[in-house]
């Protein structure tokens, strides 16, 4: 066991609290984007997803993640099975109380869960996502965070094939590239929603979801800033870069919608801001402020252009979480390999004469790709043939509100 180090408990203690905030960023961003039937369901499965991901991390979450290492790499093992081991105490190579790591850890899947609420919109049955949501976070989530950060099976591969360990900050594949494809294989499985394509289903409350965005905002310094596990130097260029990358990444989006679409909107500018964030998400202990400035615009791009390809294509992925999660994450974690300095993160990357590190970013994105989309699919579809995972025409006409919460979000009735 390590000492207990009181000022980097305390950064992590406010990072996960900074964490957490975060799903109520979601709830509120994703409620915004839906019609008013449907407001109240969407902040109800955020709460949900971290109600859920409360549970099941100290259950077996944490353990498959984070606990040594079995099957080849393929999970965790289970000695840390309703978190033993992890107290008052620092485990070896920690600086902070074995049970602030594990929850620190827990408010990362949550987020991730949240962040999958998105192709359930407006047509999912309360009960089959909740299903979804258990069965997801441990055969999807808790297995890609131990590949990627426990020297698991994409570890494993990437090394192999290239020489290298791929990097992964603060979760640009474990959270975002993970969430956003499962999100398009389950929208496959749910198809797309009543009406989808013949009219638009316009956003009832575009200040709530700015007020989903401004607390995402802020508390992604938890999230980027308290995955260096202390208040340091690293810590705090984490903060600064990520920052930056969501100020760039608006400015991108917001400029893009004007040259193409005649002007700027506040809903383009804030999913610019947080594909930006995304986007740094895995580089933030490893690049400078100038480097976030090209990470977050070329996020926030890319989101652009999957987004407007979404939209031709016809698949009804609601709130575009694999626009602006899963591409933007995926773009971030290639771009890591790019940028990544050997003076800031102790990792060089292709612009510091290694082009091996953007190998083994690509190898590992390939892995966390093809695992979350099939496996993702494989439990929508399991869930959809036992339980259900769609609600009957009448009840999605109605809206989720009245037809699963018995609530209204607002007074008075849609038009």
């Amino acid at each position: 066991m390590g000492s207990v180090d009181p000022s980097a408990t305390a950064w992590l203690l406010a990072s996960t609290a900074l964490v957490v905030a975060m799903v109520f960023g979601v709830a509120f961003f994703y409620s915004g984007l839906v019609r008013r039937k449907n407001a109240v369901n969407m902040i109800a499965t955020s709460v949900m997803a971290l109600s859920v991901a409360g549970v099941q991390w100290v259950l077996v979450g944490f353990t498959l993640a984070f606990s040594g290492d079995a099957l080849w790499g393929f999970s965790g093992d289970l000695k840390a099975l309703g978190l033993r081991g992890y107290g008052l105490e620092a485990p070896e190579g920690l600086s902070v109380p074995g049970a602030l790591y594990a929850a620190f850890q827990g408010a990362f899947a949550a987020v991730t869960a949240a962040i999958l609420t998105s192709p359930f919109a407006e047509r999912a049955s309360f009960l089959g996502f909740t299903v979804f949501t258990l069965a997801w976070l441990t055969l999807v989530y808790s297995i890609v965070a131990h590949w990627v950060w426990a020297g698991g099976l994409a570890d494993k591969v990437a090394y192999a094939l290239t020489g290298e360990h791929p990097v992964d900050f603060a979760g640009g594949l474990v959270v975002h590239t993970a969430s956003g494809f499962s999100a398009l294989a389950v929208a496959l499985v749910l198809g797309p929603r009543e009406g989808y394509g013949m009219r638009q289903f316009q956003p009832h409350n575009i200040p709530l979801s700015a007020l989903g965005a401004a607390i995402l905002w802020a508390g992604w310094f938890g999230f980027n800033a308290g995955s260096a596990l202390e208040a340091s130097g690293l810590a705090g260029n984490a903060l600064l870069v990520t920052h930056v990358a969501a100020s760039s990444g608006a400015l991108a989006w917001g400029v893009a919608s004007w040259v193409f679409n005649g002007r700027p909107g506040l809903l383009g500018m804030l999913s610019g801001a947080i594909a930006g964030l995304v986007a740094i998400t895995p580089a933030s202990g490893y690049v400078n402020p100038l480097d976030a400035i090209v990470i977050g615009a070329l996020g926030a791009l890319a989101s652009y252009l999957a987004l407007s390809w979404r939209l031709r294509s016809g698949v009804d992925e609601s709130l575009d979480a694999w626009a602006i999660h899963g591409v933007a994450g995926l773009t971030g974690s290639l771009l890591t390999g790019v940028f990544a300095r050997q003076g800031i993160g102790g990792v060089a990357g292709l612009l510091e004469g290694n082009p091996s590190l953007l190998a083994a970013q690509l190898v590992a994105a390939v892995v966390v790709v093809v695992y979350s989309l099939i496996a993702s699919y494989l439990i929508a579809l399991a869930v959809d043939k036992t339980l259900g995972l769609r609600v009957k025409p009448e009840e999605e006409m109605v809206g989720l509100d009245i037809s699963q919460h018995a609530e209204e979000a607002y007074g008075w009735a849609e038009a």
